[in-house]
């Protein structure tokens, strides 16, 4: 039978109108990371010349760029920044043209890793205190902190689609762990990554912002887990303690950044 010489046309009509023709996809516009060591990569490894920021090419920012590549990309998230630290060194990064931001922040503002210090060298009680202190300045004092920063990234790029990524929960309680810290100390620091979430959550809701619970993303993964522990537990370099592996960042927070992102 003769197919018509107008029939490649036709058929070229309708995939078009229906959005089905073999284009290449456009790429993402830019992306810029801001944030802590959550999001600079420290505990994955392979941190190139990024010096004391910790930037890792295991990192969740840098997974999500490579697989969609954006127009432009910005890694300027550092390990131990603070609020005042996104503020001063890293906001600077977010333009007009930004299409995505991702940040996590907060945790080094309520003095998470000092806790997680006193917990491994104090008494029981002394650790619940420590979180209790913790969690008290993160219900008072990071909320206005947050705002800070999160109003500076949205005057800055009034368009850009921005994603706040929370912090895990360090432990399984009534896990697989048979040394390290008591279940009472494991208990009080769940509590302060719970207390971090809400605020963390209920500021980036107000501001319009997209949250990721990161508890929900390792859940499963934690330290004293069943599963594939996506966290370091104390390690050396002792500073990448507590902090997502390789498979917690690819895992865990990329996983979840994809899902909202595609």
């Amino acid at each position: 039978m003769r197919v018509p010489r107008s029939l490649p046309i036709i058929v070229l009509t309708a995939l078009s109108l229906l959005g089905l023709t073999t284009q290449a996809a456009a790429a993402p516009g830019k992306y810029v990371a801001l944030g802590d060591s959550y999001s600079s990569g420290l505990g994955a490894g392979s941190y190139g010349s990024s010096g004391d920021c910790k930037r890792s090419s295991n990192s969740y920012p840098q997974l999500w760029a490579n697989a969609h590549g954006p127009s432009a990309f910005s890694f300027v998230a550092c390990s131990g920044a603070r609020t005042q630290d996104v503020l001063n060194n890293q906001v600077g990064a977010v333009t007009a043209d930004t299409a995505l931001v991702t940040i996590s922040i907060g945790g080094n503002d309520a003095g998470f890793a000092s806790v997680m210090t006193d917990c491994n060298l104090s008494s029981d009680a002394t650790c619940v205190s420590r979180n209790e202190t913790a969690q008290n300045y993160a219900r008072s004092t990071l909320p206005g902190l947050l705002d800070g920063v999160y109003g500076q990234i949205r005057a800055k790029a009034p368009n850009a689609r921005v994603i706040v990524l929370g912090y895990p929960l360090i432990y399984k309680l009534g896990g697989s762990c048979i040394v390290g810290l008591s279940e009472t100390k494991r208990a009080a620091i769940n509590q302060s990554s719970g207390v971090l979430a809400s605020v963390i959550s209920g500021r980036a809701a107000a501001h319009g912002f997209t949250f990721v619970d990161g508890r929900t993303a390792f859940s499963g993964h934690e330290i004293c887990a069943s599963g594939a522990r996506w966290l370091n537990s104390v390690t050396f370099p002792i500073e990448e303690s507590y902090h997502p592996n390789t498979a917690g960042q690819s895992g865990g927070y990329y996983a979840a950044l994809r899902a909202v992102t595609g």
